[in-house]
């Protein structure tokens, strides 16, 4: 039997009834446009993360620059299609999810590398821009805590682009993603030798590491916890895993900011039904996953956007399912 149809159309815009419920569809299809009759609907299509228009009218002024993690076809539709019904935009506009992304990855997500382009083994290493200097604190918490905002980071540094050092001490604590055949990568025996090979500022790079490895203080390294083995003196400081660089080989590997999806979004309530401007729910319309605003302010806690799309997906495919099995609406 089948349960479930697939159709590769435009959706256009919702219709209400009288009663304000979404009781249908409008798309365009190769036959042209037409209308699907509905009970419920539930939006489950990203954010506005593949529209570079949203992008920088919402993020800001570069974000159109930037590389997409993942499928080019999440470009805000259905929140645009509910706002045009009276749904409520709801949660941080102006922030994303956005991480250090491969530099000579492709615009959009490639399913064959998936998410192997990114590159977070920051934390046992130094971050530094095309000027050879830093911009971040790379042990500042775990990874998880902070490579959802870094991605921001390095947007806003000369050329949108980022180097990662390493020196042969940090190598076996890399992850897999860094040994991929597609990573931009160089290896030099030597610090000048590297910042040649990475074509950044020579002079302020030697004296970025120079003066970070004079301010690592002594400890014990321990890349499992939280070991507080720091710089000081130097702006911005590492305040956790910091290890001289001195060691060769070196390695700088080369990334650029990837978005991955945007905060803002539309408003649910409880049942994971959209709400309008007026916070009363939309008859027949629900939300889930990464449309859904309200969820994440300024950072991102990592794993977290994988359930809260479990959650309300659930909760929104059962009242959806529940309301469409009701035989009348009220008005």
């Amino acid at each position: 039997m089948k349960l479930v149809s697939c159709m590769r159309q435009a959706l256009l815009i919702f219709i209400r009834d009288e009663a304000g419920a979404v009781n249908k569809i409008r798309v365009k299809g190769p036959s042209g446009f037409h209308e699907i009759s509905c009970k419920s609907v539930i939006l489950a299509c990203g954010g506005f993360e593949a529209n570079q228009e949203m992008r920088t009218r919402y993020l800001g002024p570069g974000w159109e620059l930037a590389k997409v993690r993942g499928t080019q076809f999440n470009t805000g539709d259905g929140i645009n299609m509910a706002l045009a019904v009276g749904a409520q935009s709801f949660g941080h506009w102006s922030g994303c999810h956005a991480v250090a992304w491969d530099l000579n990855s492709p615009p959009h997500g490639d399913r064959n590398v998936a998410d192997l382009f990114q590159k977070h083994s920051y934390p046992f290493g130094l971050i530094v821009n095309v000027d050879g200097r830093r911009f971040v604190d790379e042990g500042a918490d775990f990874r998880n805590y902070t490579y959802a905002k870094y991605g921001r980071e390095i947007l806003n540094q000369p050329q949108r682009v980022a180097f990662q050092i390493f020196d042969q001490k940090s190598l076996d604590l890399l992850r897999d993603e860094y040994f991929i055949q597609e990573v931009s990568m160089i290896e030099a025996d030597t610090i000048e030798e590297l910042a040649i090979g990475l074509d950044i500022n020579l002079k302020n790079f030697s004296h970025t590491i120079s003066t970070y490895n004079e301010a690592v203080e002594p400890g014990e390294f321990n890349p499992t916890i939280l070991d507080g083995k720091k710089t000081i003196g130097i702006t911005p400081p590492k305040s956790n895993w910091a290890q001289t660089l001195d060691t060769p080989p070196y390695r700088g590997y080369a990334v650029t900011c990837g978005i991955t999806f945007t905060f803002g979004g539309l408003k649910i309530d409880s049942k994971g039904q959209v709400q309008d401007t007026s916070d009363n729910p939309i008859p027949g319309l629900y939300a889930a996953g990464e449309l859904v605003g309200g969820l994440f302010y300024n950072n991102y806690p990592g794993g977290s956007g994988l359930m809260s799309g479990a959650v309300f997906g659930k909760i929104a495919g059962q009242n959806a399912a529940l309301e469409a099995m009701t035989p009348q609406r009220s008005a």
